[in-house]
């Protein structure tokens, strides 16, 4: 297992090199240029700035500035904030974001698989009925739109929450619930579908013939194997969340990354457009390896295949 933990690790550092490669080149060669308005009032504020953010030199040559700072986990100043480095405003921003993302990954895993095995246990129910139509829905709406209505149920015609800022509880809840809508909706028929099958499984009937409680039979036997294809999809779900946020954060002005990111996109801010993509894209890779991890730990037979092919 260590040889296969070194892999993943090592093929973790070469999609994150793929991922800076690909970003800066990309920004780069879109066409136009960060200091326009600079360009329109005084050509030489415009060549002192290139100089100073290195846009002067060949491409190359800039690419290889950048790697070196990023090695240095250094990701440059601002270009419309010059008092601000990208560090500074992922420190201050990203709290928020993880705080949110955090909680609606909680509320969507144990919601979801919550309704998955009632749903499973209750097939062809009205419960399941339910479950299946509230998945349906939360599927189909996007997280948006979804805060959208919230915003006029609760905050408008309703005024029992509060839609901006991020100071107390109540501005958590329409927040949580749009971006957690979606991912529940997902893990909740995922779990019912697999909790389907485990029930129907051999081992399951042996356990009932020998006279374990449902309760034991649930949780210690059918629950775990019907979590695999969950566990699998987690790095997927917490990687659309995280990402999801920056569309809610601007929605419900929160003080998070999507409000440093927007921003950056409107005004052509290298620095902080390919800080923030690099820094989320090194933490959604290390989510997946950890949902490898978790997976092999979670079923024992990936273990002993990995031993006997070492």
């Amino acid at each position: 297992m260590r040889s296969y933990y070194l892999k993943r690790f090592f093929s973790m550092i070469v999609t994150l090199w793929i991922i800076i490669t690909a970003t800066f080149f990309l920004m780069h060669l879109t066409p136009g240029s960060p200091f326009n308005e600079e360009r329109s009032t005084n050509s030489t504020i415009q060549k002192n700035l290139e100089t100073y953010y290195h846009l002067d030199q060949p491409l190359i040559v800039q690419y290889g500035i950048y790697l070196k700072k990023i090695a240095t986990f250094d990701f440059g100043i601002s270009i419309k904030k010059s008092s601000q480095t990208v560090n500074e405003m992922i420190g201050r921003g990203f709290p928020v974001s993880l705080e949110l993302g955090v909680i609606a990954l909680i509320v969507a895993v144990i919601s979801g698989i919550t309704l998955g095995v009632i749903a499973a246990l209750k097939h062809n129910g009205f419960i399941d009925y339910l479950a299946m139509t509230f998945a349906v829905i939360g599927i189909s709406i996007p997280n948006f739109v979804l805060a959208t209505m919230l915003i006029q149920q609760f905050a408008v015609n309703w005024q029992i929450l509060p839609t901006a800022t991020w100071t107390s509880w109540k501005h958590m809840v329409m927040p949580t619930v749009a971006l957690a809508t979606g991912p529940t909706a997902i893990i909740a028929r995922l779990t019912r579908t697999s909790m389907l099958e485990v029930l129907t499984q051999d081992y399951i009937k042996t356990a009932k013939a020998k006279g374990l409680t449902p309760v034991k039979i649930i949780f210690k036997h059918a629950l775990r194997n019907a979590l695999l294809p969950v566990i699998t999809l987690l790095g997927a779900l917490a990687a659309s969340i995280l990402t999801g946020t920056f569309v809610i954060e601007k929605i419900f002005a929160i003080p998070g990354m999507g409000k440093y990111f927007v921003d950056s996109i409107n005004n052509r801010d290298y620095p902080v457009i390919m800080g923030t993509t690099i820094f989320y894209s090194a933490i959604l890779i290390v989510m997946l390896f950890l949902v490898d991890v978790a997976y092999g730990l979670l079923d024992p037979r990936i273990k002993l295949h990995k031993k006997e092919g070492e």
